[in-house]
């Protein structure tokens, strides 16, 4: 509409039953819109809920493990650790020391390396391991270019069969 004082675009925007709104006030002279501002707040109310639906969250799952763990435990907590990155979650790992297990921190440092060794096509090591009072903690995070990477190589395998 060009550019028009005040009281003119306010007699305009009534005369229309719409809301005279101040687009870019930093601008010479300042830009306003004359529109439905109700409309206009719920629309991006609607574009914001919008947004956080479509969002990833992601959560840190925990797995805790002992240092003397059999090879079946080991293997099924592994498992279920490789369960979480796929579904796009961070793990983040806890090797529990009891009594004097403590003053030996090689044996949890030698597990959190055999599981981050396991995971290495579906996961990078986001936390190095470290020793927290009792525990040794270690965090894992889904690597999406090593999963696309895998995805590539099934693919052509299943086309040269």
């Amino acid at each position: 509409m060009g550019i028009k004082p005040l009281p003119e675009a306010l007699s305009i925007a009534r005369g229309l039953d719409m809301d005279l709104v101040e687009v870019a006030p930093m601008a010479n002279p300042p830009v306003c819109r004359i529109m439905d501002y109700g409309k206009f707040k719920f629309d991006e109310a609607q574009r914001a809920k919008e947004s956080r639906r479509k969002a990833v969250h992601v959560g840190i799952k925990e797995m805790k493990y002992r240092p003397k763990i059999g090879p079946g435990d080991f293997d099924t907590k592994t498992r279920q650790v490789g369960r979480f990155l796929e579904d796009g979650h961070k793990v983040k790992i806890t090797i529990m020391f009891r009594g004097r297990e403590v003053f030996h921190p090689e044996l949890g440092k030698r597990i959190l390396d055999r599981i981050a060794e396991q995971m290495d096509g579906s996961a990078k090591v986001e936390a190095e391991p470290r020793l927290d009072g009792r525990n040794m903690v270690m965090v894992l995070a889904p690597d999406k270019r090593a999963k696309q990477s895998a995805a590539a190589r099934q693919k052509n395998q299943d086309q040269e069969e």
